[in-house]
């Protein structure tokens, strides 16, 4: 068999250089290329408040919830105003014999009859309650919505901010693994060079570094990925993933705070949403009911008369008039709103169901995240390190097996990975148990 010449040092040097920059990029000791303007002045770091605030600012969902509050007021506004008078004037036998007059041809002393009217609509049946308090329901749901796509927003942009988090702890942890790797590997060539080991040992730790470093590129990219997810959350425009994490995936998951349950009780946002959706649709149905009542519309008019074939004679009378109901009951609309009733209730108790589980799924959640977190980086992990610098010494001396060394890099890489991966498991089950427990107070509107 014919053994492969050996890599030169100018290959090892250039490889380590590789890795080391990496590293750095990861790390933020360097700036990665292509980073654009900062997202925050003077830097490109970017913590997860920050992230936080900025969307609460830029984010396009959470700006049309804005509009629509204020659009909602204004439909109140609308529901509290009266209807307008109508004004009318007609003006009869013109054009007649007798329109001039011995006095002169003055519009006045003409003898056109002249009748001007003013009519005004009166809603009776509680017609105007009922709209009202249509109307005031749906603000009190638009700004439940409102809230509640806050909610959803803070709750989205933690989650985001801890995946990236979590992407770049995998990158950082898989660039770890290519430099213990590529240590072995130099260490082989030597040990190659001098008979210890064959050249398909040599061959199978470069080969380990190789696939270590093909993963920890693609973990570089998801990276930048997760960091995309946070921009458009937080309503960049264009955006490129170009920022370096201010907060590290311990940092994060220390620094959320579990929030407690309200003490005097309350709604969760979009719990708050349905029941006031609810509540419309049974003042709509109200409405509709009252719509079968006639609404009289009173008319106040004046009549001139001049002299022209008679005495004149200027009159003044009231009359009323309304819609007879032969043959709508309006019953169609009245059975689509009791419809709308029926529909809301479900939906309605559908998120109260929903709300409460979400908060029985959060907290199970957190303590099996914590409590797995609390294993692996109090045992596991540790004795995890302890075995491969073991190992890895052991087969410096050749006291140990290539298939030894390259297991326990791999259960070592394992290991780290899944004490990251519980590092942002436990935070964002505190994330959705803060989101789960965000209800709607007098205290906390």
């Amino acid at each position: 068999m014919c053994s492969s010449p050996p890599v030169s040092f100018r290959d090892s040097f250039e490889r380590f250089r590789i890795v080391g920059l990496f590293l750095a990029t990861v790390l933020g000791l360097v700036e990665p290329s292509g980073l654009g303007q900062p997202l925050v002045v003077g830097t490109n770091r970017l913590s997860m408040a920050e992230a936080r605030r900025t969307a609460f600012e830029r984010n396009w969902d959470f700006l049309a919830a804005r509009s629509g509050v204020d659009e909602a007021s204004a439909q109140l506004m609308v529901a509290r105003e009266f209807p307008n008078p109508t004004l009318s004037l007609s003006t009869s036998r013109i054009g007649s014999h007798e329109n001039g007059t011995v006095a002169g041809n003055g519009f006045w002393n003409r003898s056109y009859d002249t009748i001007v009217a003013l009519n005004q609509l009166v809603e009776i049946g509680g017609k105007r309650r009922d709209r009202q308090a249509s109307a005031g329901a749906g603000v009190a749901g638009a700004k439940a919505r409102f809230r509640e796509v806050r909610r959803q927003l803070d709750q989205g942009v933690a989650r985001a901010y801890v995946g990236a988090l979590l992407a770049e702890e995998r990158a950082r942890a898989l660039g770890e693994s290519v430099g213990m790797l590529q240590h072995e590997a130099d260490i082989a060539q030597v040990r190659l060079k001098a008979g210890d080991i064959s050249d398909s040992d040599e061959k199978q730790i470069a080969n380990g570094a190789d696939v270590f470093e093909l993963q920890a590129r693609s973990a570089g990219a998801a990276a930048v990925q997760a960091r995309i997810a946070v921009e458009v959350l937080m309503g960049v425009e264009h955006p490129e993933g170009a920022w370096i994490p201010a907060d590290t995936l311990a940092e994060a998951g220390a620094g959320l705070k579990r929030a407690e349950p309200p003490e005097t009780g309350g709604m969760r946002p979009d719990v708050a949403a349905a029941e006031a959706d609810f509540q419309r649709s049974q003042h709509d149905l109200a409405l509709e009911k009252a719509m079968r009542i006639p609404d009289p519309t009173v008319s106040l008019l004046a009549e001139h008369n001049p002299p022209g074939g008679g005495p004149a004679a200027d009159t003044f009378g009231i009359g009323v008039s309304f819609p007879l109901p032969l043959w709508s009951r309006n019953r169609g609309r009245i059975e689509a709103a009791r419809a709308r009733v029926e529909e809301n209730g479900a939906v309605f108790g559908k998120a109260r169901a929903q709300a409460a589980a979400d908060v029985v799924n959060a907290r199970v959640g957190y303590r099996e995240a914590a409590e797995r977190l609390d294993r692996y980086r109090d045992k596991i992990l540790p004795r995890s390190k302890q075995v491969r610098e073991s190992v890895a010494f052991a087969y410096e001396k050749g006291g140990a097996s290539l298939l030894d060394l390259l297991e326990v890099q791999r259960a070592d890489n394992d290991a780290r990975l899944a004490t990251a991966q519980a590092q942002a498991d436990t935070a964002v089950a505190i994330v959705d148990l803060n989101a789960a427990l965000d209800v709607v107070t007098p205290q906390n509107p």
